[in-house]
């Protein structure tokens, strides 16, 4: 479930794969690292693409249109992430030495691709004002049921506050979904936890989590974390919604009394 991928090299490195790897997560995960010059094409006849830019700057050409996005890092700044159905091809140029996410997953449908801007991201601090503050983290959704529902596929990025906690509280949902994380400084780390089982989280890491399992995370104090959420629907029963674990409900209700009370 958990893994390190260790320092990228150039090129592409695997997360997940539809046939090889980890194919219960139902989705072709990976990065490319990329040197200022290089290209790399994006083309597949039965999946659809997102293409998310971690850092760098590259320049996007697809159906006849291009556009050169930037972001220095995933901490300070927001997404741009290109979402292509099946059969649109798309080259990604290095303009400066660069990382990009891809992800994707079969899907018939067709639609027209969309270049998500940092402006399109829906950005919430969550945990704001409630348990002294302890799950306060940034969550960004880039795209999902509601505003892609001809999409398989859902993604989005949190940043999780030093020794704060995240995917909280625990909540569980029958989709499979892929974490992938970064910290501030590569010395960071963290705790995820996927049911009864826990790991140690470090720089470049990934998780995947089986529905049905709730899956809180937790960063340690001095550093913060990032991961890009990457979830896949299942035919007839999108992911909509987080379902949160009965015995920690209370926590949701309104002026919640946690220990000390004061």
């Amino acid at each position: 479930m958990y893994e390190k991928l260790g320092e990228l090299t150039q090129g592409y490195t695997e997360i997940t794969s539809m046939d090889g790897k980890h194919p219960d997560m139902l989705q072709d995960i990976g990065i490319y690292l990329l040197q200022s010059g290089e290209s790399e094409t994006v083309s597949e006849v039965r999946k659809e693409s997102a293409i998310l830019l971690l850092e760098g700057e590259v320049r996007l050409e697809w159906n006849g249109t291009i556009q050169d996005v930037k972001r220095a890092n995933v901490f300070e700044e927001d997404p741009w992430c290109l979402h292509v159905p099946k059969g649109v091809e798309v080259k990604i140029t290095a303009l400066d030495d660069s990382e990009v996410l891809v992800q994707k997953t079969h899907n018939d449908k067709e639609f027209k691709p969309k270049l998500y801007t940092p402006e399109d991201c829906t950005s919430t601090v969550a945990g704001e004002g409630v348990w002294d503050g302890t799950a306060e983290r940034v969550i960004r959704t880039i795209f999902d049921y509601n505003n892609a529902p001809y999409s398989n596929l859902v993604i989005g990025e949190v940043i999780s506050y030093p020794g704060r906690w995240s995917s909280y509280p625990p909540h569980h949902h029958q989709q499979p979904e892929v974490y992938y994380y970064r910290f501030d400084k590569p010395q960071g780390f963290g705790c995820a936890m996927v049911g009864s089982e826990a790991y140690r989280v470090e720089h470049n890491s990934f998780l995947t989590i089986p529905g049905n399992l709730d899956h809180p995370q937790a960063t340690a104090p001095g550093y913060a974390m990032y991961f890009c959420w990457m979830i896949r629907h299942l035919a007839d029963n999108p992911w909509t919604e987080r379902i949160m674990e009965e015995e920690h409900k209370w926590l949701l209700e309104p002026n919640a009394k946690i220990w000390p009370e004061k």
